[in-house]
Parts: structure tokens; C-alpha cells; sequence
């Protein structure tokens, strides 16, 4: 009994990973994290025809992957507590559903899994020698290196440029989810992500002020909320673990809300995050001479528009939950009072359903002067049809001092989404300070469109 004990743990010890019915993601946990992990990279493929049950493939053995069709590969980033990234199977689904594929998952937990950064930091290069390896197999088996998609997360976002560096400007495209900032910030191009590591490189700057990389790193580098704090995420240590990682981790799940259909987050091309908030960026869309960039699996639709040099940064804001999407309006309004009035306004919409949204606009001041028109972006995180009501609020956020008014000749509200839209006025109206001023809109008139 005692000798049959022994073998069925022996049997145990020796089982290896690629005795697994269905392979999943390597799960560790944080004392693996504090003993440290060596290198073991697993490339594990996903098809249609298996969605939920992977295959482990490597650079001899291509196993179900078609060399004809587009593959995907997905590069998780640094792993601190060792376990399996939240994320991984919706966007191994997501992907799988957008379009058929083959999508590789790099699980390189064994490595990645580590409380010392730099030590996951050291092991990159060694993650892109093996993808090398195995995509030069590809290569030989027939793929083309323009069917080569590579999504990198953090770390992994290096990882992958490090792979199209072997690959100069040949690889498909490069996706790059909040690329990390330790250690990478300042380096020189071959020693982190670049544009000449695809022939399209987008990037989602979701941290910029702690774990994410600063800098522009590809042809089209997206900012969302300006890439510093995300609507959503804790604001203070108290939130927690979550503090700090989930404006990093907001990359991730912006790109996923692009593949779930239910909506299209829109990006604007524009030199700074503040010109975005003030209006000065809307120079594309419906009845413009080129569409406004979409955030996420459709980005490199916008590459032919891209200039020279090909690299562009688009900022945007996005809603605290899903599906995350702004909806844009511009908010006119010409006042006459005798003299300038500075403030904040804040408006609401309210929709023939009853649903109701609303914008602050509260980033800095606007400056109201006597038949001056001053044009406002709005943000609503709603999309109504049908505008019912209106209300507008002035506020010059002095706690002491006089309260003040504001004389507004004429408010015009007209959405950037859909410009075929009726335009929507009030005439002659008095806001006073801190007081929400409530009116039903009517259809400008065609000389004031």
C-alpha cells in the first residue's frame, strides 16, 4: 500500500503541462511571486473551431494553426501576485468573434511572476527570441508577416516590439496596451516599443503618470482622459489594490470595449489634451475631409490618413463604465452683459424617453463678452435622439464675493455625432449664479444654422 502511495505521488510530480486535457493560463501565486519564477514561455492557440480549449503549440509544432489566415498574438505583462490576467479569455473570445483567426496566448507567467519588476524586466528579450523563433517557423510554413497582429500589455508591449525589431517594418501591426513606463521611459528606440517595429504601431496611454510609458511610442498614440487619472478608478489609496492598477489596466479594457459592438469610441487628432477639451480639434468626421480615428481593433482604419511623419497623437474622454463611449455636442453662447463674465457651465440634456445626461464643463474658465460667441465641447455619456429639455448652470466657483449673472443672447446646442441633426437654440435667457435655469429647446432658425 505504502509502495502505491509512492508511485501515484511520483506520478504527480513528474505530470508536465503538456499532459493537460485543455491547457489553461498558468496559475501561481504570491508566494511564487516572492521566491521568485524562472523563464518557461507557453504559446497556447485558439481557434474557432476551439475557443475555450486551447492547444500548445511551439516552433516545431504549429499543431491546428493556419499559416493562411491572421494570427494573434496576446502579451500579458508583469505579473506581481502570479495570477492569470482578469481580462485574457474576454479578449481571446472578443477577437475570435470579431474576425476568424488563429490567437496565440504568450503565457510567460513563469518569469513574469515576480515581486523584483526588473527581474520580469530582464527576461523580455528572452520572450521576444522565442516568438522570433516561432514566427520564423510560420514564416517558413507559408504565413505572411503582414498577417502578424500583435496586442502587448505593459511589459508585454516591449516584448512585442522587440519581435518586429527582427522584423523591421514587416510585421502586420503592433498594439500596444499602456506599454510600461519603469525602466523604459527615455530609452532609446531599440530598447522599447517604436513605430519601425510594424507597419502600424497604436498605442492606449492609460498611466502615464505612474506605470505607463509618457511619451508617444507608435504612429498613433491614444490618450484617453488625457492618459492621467481614469473616470472610474480610485482616486485615493483607500480604493485599495485597485488604486494602483486600474488606470493601467483601463487600457486594456478600452480596447475590448472596441470589439463588443456597442458602441465606437471616437478619437481626435490633436496636439494637446487641453486644445481637445476646448474645441479646437474637431476637424474630422461626418462632413469632413476625413473621419475621426476609432479607439481599439479599428484603429489602423485611419492609417491612410496618417501624415509625414506617420505618427499622431488623438485624445478623448470616456464615460466611468462600460461601454465607456462620449458623445459630443458643441454648446454655443453669445451673452451681452456689459461686462465679461468668467465661469464654468454645466448643462443637461433631458430626452423624450426621460433618460437624462450631463456635461461639466469645468476643466478652466471661459470668458463670456457682450456679443461674443463662445463655443463650449460637451461631453455626454448618453445619446439622445430626441432633446426635450435643456437646463444650464453658471457658476464662477467663488466661495466668497457677489453672486453673479450671466445674460445669454442666444445658447445653440449641436451634436459633433450627428450634424445633420437639428439644430437646437434659446433665446434671451438670465442665468444666475449657481442656479439651474430649466427651458425647452426649439429648432434654430436656418440663418442662425
Amino acid at each position: 500500500m505504502l509502495r502505491l502511495y509512492f508511485l501515484i505521488s511520483l506520478m504527480c510530480l513528474v505530470k508536465s503541462d503538456t499532459d493537460e486535457t485543455c491547457p489553461s493560463f498558468t496559475k501561481l501565486s504570491f508566494p511564487n511571486a516572492v521566491v521568485g519564477t524562472g523563464l518557461n514561455v507557453r504559446l497556447m492557440l485558439y481557434t474557432e473551431r476551439d475557443q475555450v480549449c486551447a492547444q500548445l503549440i511551439n516552433s516545431t509544432a504549429l499543431g491546428n494553426l493556419n499559416v493562411t489566415k491572421k494570427t494573434t498574438f496576446i502579451i500579458h505583462g508583469f505579473r506581481p501576485t502570479g495570477s492569470p490576467p482578469v481580462w485574457m479569455e474576454e479578449l481571446v473570445h472578443s477577437l475570435l468573434r470579431e474576425q476568424e483567426m488563429n490567437v496565440v496566448v504568450v503565457d510567460w507567467n513563469r518569469g513574469a511572476t515576480t515581486v523584483i519588476y526588473s527581474s520580469a524586466s530582464a527576461k523580455t528579450r528572452k520572450v521576444a527570441e522565442i516568438l522570433e523563433e516561432f514566427i520564423k517557423h510560420m514564416v517558413d510554413k507559408g504565413a505572411s508577416l503582414d498577417n502578424i497582429y500583435m496586442i502587448g500589455v505593459s511589459l508585454g508591449a516591449h516584448i512585442a516590439g522587440f519581435v518586429g525589431a527582427a522584423y523591421p517594418k514587416k510585421l502586420g501591426r503592433i498594439t500596444g496596451l499602456d506599454p510600461a513606463g519603469p525602466l523604459y521611459n527615455g530609452r532609446p528606440p531599440e530598447d522599447r516599443l517604436d513605430p519601425s517595429d510594424a507597419q502600424f504601431v497604436d498605442v492606449i496611454h492609460s498611466d502615464t503618470d505612474a506605470l505607463g510609458y509618457r511619451e508617444p511610442l507608435g504612429h498613433m498614440d491614444f490618450y484617453p482622459n488625457g492618459g492621467l487619472d481614469q473616470p472610474g478608478c480610485p482616486k485615493t489609496i483607500f480604493g485599495g489594490i485597485k488604486y494602483f492598477k486600474c488606470d493601467h489596466q483601463m487600457s486594456v479594457f478600452l480596447y475590448l470595449a472596441s470589439l463588443q459592438n456597442n458602441c465606437s469610441i471616437t478619437a481626435y487628432p490633436c496636439d494637446s489634451y487641453r486644445d481637445y477639451r476646448n474645441g479646437k480639434c474637431v476637424s474630422c468626421g461626418i462632413g469632413q475631409s476625413k473621419p475621426c480615428p476609432l479607439l481599439g481593433y479599428y484603429a489602423d482604419n485611419w492609417k491612410k490618413y496618417l501624415g509625414d511623419p506617420p505618427m499622431t497623437k488623438v485624445f478623448f474622454d470616456t464615460a466611468e463604465k462600460k461601454p465607456y463611449c462620449m458623445y459630443h455636442y458643441f454648446v454655443d453662447i453669445v451673452s451681452w452683459n456689459k461686462s465679461a463674465r468668467r465661469g464654468f457651465i454645466t448643462i443637461k440634456l433631458k430626452g423624450k424617453d426621460g433618460h437624462i445626461t450631463e456635461s461639466k464643463i469645468d476643466h478652466e474658465p471661459s470668458t463670456f463678452q457682450k456679443y461674443h460667441q463662445v463655443s463650449l465641447l460637451a461631453r455626454f455619456n448618453q445619446d439622445l435622439d430626441k432633446v426635450t429639455e435643456i437646463s444650464l448652470l453658471f457658476s464662477t466657483k467663488s466661495v466668497v464675493g457677489p453672486k453673479y449673472k450671466l445674460r445669454v443672447l442666444r445658447m445653440k446646442l449641436r451634436s459633433l455625432v450627428h450634424p445633420d441633426r437639428p439644430h437646437l437654440c434659446r433665446y434671451d435667457l438670465v442665468l444666475m449664479e449657481n442656479v439651474e435655469t430649466v427651458f425647452q429647446p426649439i429648432q434654430c432658425s436656418k440663418q442662425q444654422v
